[in-house]
């Protein structure tokens, strides 16, 4: 297959070296990040070329994989950079027991302030199904982490009498289906349906606190 000659030669700003200011490498890096982290939440890691991404910041594939190595070391920078930019999810004063999931609507703003952001999550997340994809560990972390981080606050709402007794199974899977409704509510809103995120959101989890609120003390 015959290769473009911006293929093997790289441009005058790649990495940043003696020769160059740093300051400029390092916002070519983020340029570079900013568009991989479009392209794939537009198409995917696997339809993401990098062609496609440096052309739109003015670089060559070469450009770009003297700055990361390779596409699998790009997108291990998108989601460096992704996991940096949604530490704005956080609650920021970690209310414990049942205030955290009180807070949860209030990150649905967020993710429509931040579309791209979602997006990119959502698509990764569906081709991370596949297990040679290079983002599968990052993904599955991500959603076991979440799913530890918000047992642990169920379990810790139990401990403060704010909910009635619940066994850590029966925590687990409040939480998991607590995950997957807040997922599929995002999807559809992705897709374009027409509906108040934060406000969908909140009735779900005013209804799942009612439910844990009632369930009997032991």
């Amino acid at each position: 297959m015959a290769q473009h000659q911006e293929d093997f030669v790289a441009d005058d700003d790649a990495i940043p070296t003696t020769r160059g200011p740093y300051r400029k490498g390092v916002e070519r890096r983020e340029q570079i990040i900013r568009s991989a982290s479009e392209v794939f939440g537009e198409v995917g890691y696997i339809g993401g070329s990098l062609r496609a991404i440096g052309d739109r910041v003015g670089a060559s594939p070469a450009t770009l994989l003297q700055y990361f190595g390779s596409k699998e070391g790009l997108l291990m920078a998108v989601l460096d950079d992704w996991t940096v930019q949604t530490a704005r999810w956080a609650i920021p004063t970690d209310p414990p027991g049942l205030e955290y999931f009180r807070a949860i609507p209030a990150l649905m703003d967020y993710h429509v302030d931040h579309r791209g952001t979602l997006e990119l999550f959502v698509t990764i997340s569906a081709e991370a199904t596949n297990p040679s994809h290079p983002a599968r560990e990052f993904i599955q972390r991500r959603y076991a982490d979440t799913v530890r981080n918000w047992s642990a606050k169920l379990r810790e709402a139990v401990a403060r009498g704010e909910v009635g007794a619940l066994t850590d199974e029966q925590v687990e899977a409040e939480i998991r289906i607590l995950v997957a409704v807040l997922d599929g509510v995002e999807l559809q809103w992705l897709l374009g349906a027409d509906i108040d995120l934060h406000g969908l959101v909140a009735t779900h989890l005013g209804e799942a606190i009612t439910r844990w609120t009632a369930t009997p003390a032991t």
